[in-house]
């Protein structure tokens, strides 16, 4: 379906939908973002505003998405850090599901409160942004090592599998835009270090266990002295260095990454112990996420963003490969 129908379409679907919440009159939903999902900010003469997120089809199933609003909640109620919450439909439950005429099939879709603030700006001196990406990462690492899961807890994993393996996530990362075959030889032996290395690192619960995988700082919002965490969509089973790879994503070929790197184990620390092991395979966690990306816009290249990204992203991500296999091809 051309992208901007499919817009039409869920336009009309967050508009149809509104009426599913008790909302004050004249309530309108506006798009803000497109990523996974579509993003509406919601608003009413009154002043109410909320944030509607209708969800890609047939990524999340209903009950990955009410694991994912159990966790947001266990991390407000323990006061591990902020988190927005989230609205009861009409029906008392959390995640509505409807549809419109012209899409494929049904969406679910959840209403969020609405957070004040705004994400960091990355375009200046980001190093006391990342200590505090890292200490919040630490914070929800401990939490998860020890919350009890509910029961048939069910969220996406991303490890070697979930990127390179028969179906992967986001697809094959070789049917990214600008793939050559010099390309695809060098990523290729990425591909085979990734596994060998993290097959022998492992997936002890110390080092893998529940993570947001998309700890950036476009998903802080600060207001004053407080800070939301937001946009828990990618949630899953990772590997806890995962989450510093997710917090350069698209930008690691910045000449700045060893100072943030530094940043964000310099807060983490705050909180929680890295192992040596750990901090020595950052790198490669960061190429497993740099190959996650390249697949992603593949497979979303009808979205504004892996359009923007798409020109120099496969090269660009072969001499990053090519420096890794230099460093740690052994």
């Amino acid at each position: 379906m051309p992208i901007n129908n499919l817009f039409d379409h869920l336009g009309k679907l967050a508009e149809d939908s509104l009426a599913l919440w008790d909302l004050p009159g004249g309530a309108k939903a506006r798009l803000i973002n497109v990523s996974e999902n579509m993003t509406y900010l919601v608003e009413c003469p009154s002043g109410f505003r909320a944030i509607l997120r209708i969800h890609r089809d047939a990524y999340h199933t209903y009950r990955e998405i009410e694991c994912e609003l159990a966790w947001i909640a266990a991390l407000r109620h323990e006061q591990v850090v902020l988190t927005p919450d989230h609205y009861l439909g009409r029906d008392g439950n959390p995640i509505q599901t409807s549809c419109v005429s012209g899409l494929r099939a049904p969406r679910h879709m959840v209403l969020f409160q609405f957070v004040e603030g705004d994400a960091p700006d990355e375009s200046g001196a980001l190093t006391q942004n990342f200590e505090k990406l890292g200490a919040i990462a630490a914070q929800c690492h401990t939490h998860v090592r020890g919350w009890r899961k509910p029961d048939r807890f069910e969220r996406i994993t991303w490890d070697v599998d979930a990127v390179f393996g028969s179906n992967p996530t986001w697809g094959d990362w070789r049917r990214s835009p600008g793939m050559t075959s010099r390309i695809a030889r060098i990523l290729e032996q990425v591909q085979g270090t990734i596994i060998n290395r993290l097959e022998r690192f492992g997936k002890s619960e110390n080092r893998f266990n529940l993570i947001h995988a998309d700890m950036r700082l476009a998903n802080l919002l600060i207001d004053g002295n407080k800070t939301h965490l937001i946009d828990f969509d990618d949630c899953g089973w990772g590997w806890f260095m995962y989450d510093f790879a997710a917090a350069i994503s698209f930008i690691e070929d910045d000449p700045r990454i060893p100072d943030l790197k530094a940043a964000w184990l310099r807060g983490y620390r705050t909180v929680r112990r890295i192992s040596d092991a750990q901090e020595a395979e950052i790198d490669t966690f960061v190429m497993l996420r740099r190959m996650a990306l390249l697949a992603w816009i593949g497979s979303h290249i009808e979205a504004p963003e892996p359009q923007q990204r798409a020109p120099d992203f496969a090269a660009n991500s072969a001499r990053l490969g090519q420096i890794y296999l230099d460093n740690f091809a052994h």
